[in-house]
């Protein structure tokens, strides 16, 4: 993406892109998934995601918007309890991982049992005003989408110098995505995700979580 886009994207913040989830796209349309299997770049490593008794599953993965070469994975933890418990940086108990683009996996060893997996579509820019208005699964840049409007959330975020990346939102959720009977990972809420923002972004993290 061209650096004046990625500047109204991340520092004027005046527009944003948006991600919707589908069921079914080729590669050529889709920028990554969101359920299903872990990528490829993650198997054989689970000393890497998992800690100690506390298991992971896969979430999300999300091609890079602004660096080609990369993705940005996303892993939960199984037990729900300790990302209700731990949910604002630098506590935080979510795993966000930019690693290299990878093919997803065969191996089903971090599938998350609530997730139907569903394609992520290719983002489509949006003035970020407009953006407040719609459902979407993924907004990157402008400005957050907020369940509540507290300071304590940004705190330590801002002392770090670390600003808004991106949100997952489950309002953008497709009625297909959860399995019956299965939970929403947030509570029908949203997952935020900070970064270092300097000549390129880095060291994405899991800002807070808010539920509904």
């Amino acid at each position: 993406m061209p650096i004046e886009n990625q500047a109204n994207i991340l520092t004027t913040r005046v527009e944003s892109i948006l991600y919707y989830a589908k069921p079914f796209l080729t590669s050529e349309h889709r920028a990554g998934w969101i359920g299903g299997n872990a990528p490829e770049f993650f198997d054989d490593q689970s000393e890497l995601i998992h800690e100690d008794n506390q298991k992971y599953a896969f979430y999300l993965s999300l091609n890079h918007p602004f660096k080609p070469e990369s993705m940005i994975s996303i892993f939960i933890p199984e037990n729900r309890e300790s990302y209700l418990e731990n949910n604002i940086y630098p506590d935080c108990s979510i795993k966000v991982i930019e690693h290299p683009v990878s093919a997803e996996s065969i191996q089903g060893s971090f599938t998350h049992k609530d997730l139907i997996r569903h394609s992520i579509s290719h983002g489509e820019r949006s003035m970020d005003e407009e953006s407040m208005e719609q459902p979407f699964l993924i907004k990157v840049g402008g400005n957050p989408r907020l369940i509540q409007d507290e300071d304590y959330y940004f705190a330590e975020l801002k002392k770090e110098s670390l600003s808004f990346f991106f949100q997952v939102d489950e309002d953008g959720y497709p009625d297909t995505l959860i399995q019956e009977g299965g939970n929403y990972p947030f509570g029908f809420g949203s997952l935020y995700i900070f970064a270092k923002m300097d000549t390129e972004i880095e060291h994405p993290v899991a800002g807070f979580c808010q539920f509904s």
